[in-house]
C-alpha cells in the first residue's frame, strides 16, 4: 500500500519513544512503501487534496531517523492510507486538516477518522461515560470554577484542548490561586477550561490502555516524578509495565465499540484508579512502551486492523 503520515517534523522523533515512527517502521518492514509531510503542506486545490512532502525511508538511527527524497506534491487520493498524526493543540489549524482530510472518504482510509477526531477531542468523548469518570466541570467563567472546587476539595485545573501535560494544575480546597490561574489562561484563549475533582490515585500512576480497533492491547503505567502532580511522560512521568485489571477491561468494554464503529483504529485512553480522564484519538502514545515491556509488537495489531479495514 501507499502509506501517507501528516506529522509534525519527522527529524525531530525519538526513535524508542515515538509511535508514529514505530507505526512507519512496521508498515516499511511489511513492504509499504512512505510518504511524509507536515500539516502545513497540506491543501485542496480545486477539488483535490493535496499534500507537499517527500518519500521516505525510516532507520532506526538516533539523530537520523529517515532518509527522506525530493520535495514533491502529491494527490492524497492516490494514497490508500494517510495517518493523521500531527500532535495538538487542537486548534482551528488541526480542525480545518480534519475537514481537509475527511474529503477523501470516498477513495483514502484516513486513521484515525478525521470527522471522529474533530467530535471527539480527548476532554470531551468522556462526557459520554459520565459513570466512568471522576466529576467533571467545563467552563469559562470563574463562579461555575470556584463552586465545583467549594463542592469537590482538591481539584485539577487544565486548559480544555492542551496536550502532554501542559498547563495542568493541581489546586487544593484553599488554594488562592485559581483566580491567577483564571485570568491567566482567559487572557490569551477564549476556551474554556476543564476542571475534575483530584484523584489521590495518581501518585500510584496515571495508566495508559491501549486499544486497537476498540479492543484493549495492553497498558502502561505513567507514575508522576518526585514532587509532581503530571504523570505525562513528556513532563518526566517514568513508564513501568502494569496488566490490565477487571475495571480496566470493564471501561474498555463500554468505550470500545464506539470507538471502533467510528473509526478511531489506535486509541490511548487514560485512567487513575477506577476513573477514565481521558479518550486519546488525535495523536496518542505508548506503542513501543508497551512493546518493550509485554513483547507483543502493538504496530502489527494496528497495520492488521487497517489492511482489514482496507480488504
Amino acid at each position: 500500500m501507499k502509506i501517507a503520515f501528516q506529522m509534525d517534523p519527522i527529524g525531530d522523533v525519538d526513535i524508542n519513544a515515538d509511535s508514529s515512527f514505530r507505526l512507519a517502521e512496521e508498515a516499511q518492514a511489511r513492504g509499504h512503501s512512505l510518504f511524509f509531510y507536515t500539516p502545513d503542506h497540506l491543501a485542496y486545490q480545486e477539488g483535490r487534496i493535496t499534500a507537499r512532502g517527500q518519500d521516505m525511508t525510516v532507520q532506526r538511527v538516533a539523530g537520523d531517523p529517515a532518509v527522506l527524497g525530493e520535495m514533491r506534491e502529491v494527490d492524497l487520493s492516490d494514497f490508500d492510507v494517510v495517518w493523521l498524526r500531527q500532535d495538538p493543540p487542537f486548534d482551528m489549524h488541526y480542525i480545518t486538516s480534519t475537514h481537509l482530510l475527511d474529503r477523501l472518504k470516498q477513495t483514502t482510509l484516513v486513521v484515525n477518522d478525521p470527522f471522529w477526531v474533530r467530535n471527539f477531542p480527548e476532554k470531551l468523548l468522556v462526557l459520554d461515560f459520565p459513570d466512568l469518570t471522576p466529576p467533571t466541570a467545563i467552563a469559562r467563567d470563574i463562579a461555575t470554577l470556584r463552586a465545583f472546587r467549594e463542592r469537590h476539595g482538591d481539584v485539577i485545573l487544565k486548559p480544555l484542548y492542551g496536550n502532554g501535560g501542559a498547563g495542568v494544575f493541581k489546586l487544593t480546597k484553599d488554594d488562592s490561586n485559581l483566580s491567577s490561574l483564571h485570568e491567566l489562561f482567559t487572557g490569551f484563549s477564549r476556551e474554556p477550561l476543564i476542571v475534575q475533582k483530584f484523584l489521590p490515585d495518581v501518585s500510584k500512576g496515571d495508566k495508559r490502555v491501549i486499544l486497537v480497533d476498540g479492543e484493549a492491547v495492553g497498558a502502561i503505567n505513567r507514575v508522576p516524578a518526585a514532587g509532581e502532580t503530571r504523570s505525562n511522560m513528556h513532563v518526566g512521568g517514568r513508564p513501568e509495565k502494569v496488566g490490565l485489571t477487571a475495571r480496566d477491561r470493564e471501561i474498555c468494554d463500554r468505550i470500545g465499540p464506539l470507538l471502533k464503529e467510528r473509526g478511531q483504529v489506535f486509541v490511548g485512553i487514560d485512567v487513575i484508579g477506577d476513573y477514565l480522564t481521558e479518550i486519546n484519538v488525535t495523536s496518542p502514545t505508548g506503542i513501543q512502551e508497551l512493546e518493550r515491556f509485554d513483547g507483543v509488537n502493538i504496530a502489527a495489531k494496528v497495520w492488521d486492523a487497517i489492511e482489514a479495514r482496507r480488504g
